[in-house]
């Protein structure tokens, strides 16, 4: 395990031991899952953007041009 320092605001450092209290855990544990939740959806959002940047629009619509032009199911109305 890595220790890290960080100085964090005042009401975020309360917020995380609230957290901690009421998860009965520590708040070395809050941040923990905290940082891990956002490095986790950082990395979605970069794999998102490298995976959008293969798209191509002109076999979209052809793709979509394929579709059976009909009315929507029952309940798919919306």
């Amino acid at each position: 395990m890595t220790t890290i320092q960080a100085q964090v605001p005042d009401f975020l450092a309360k917020l995380a031991s609230e957290a901690a209290a009421k998860e009965r855990t520590t708040v070395d544990n809050i941040v923990s899952i905290a940082l891990a939740a956002h490095v986790g959806a950082w990395q979605v959002r970069d794999d998102i953007e490298v995976r959008a940047q293969r798209g191509n629009l002109q076999t979209l619509d052809r793709v979509l041009a394929r579709v059976p032009a009909r009315p929507p199911l029952p309940g798919d109305e919306l």
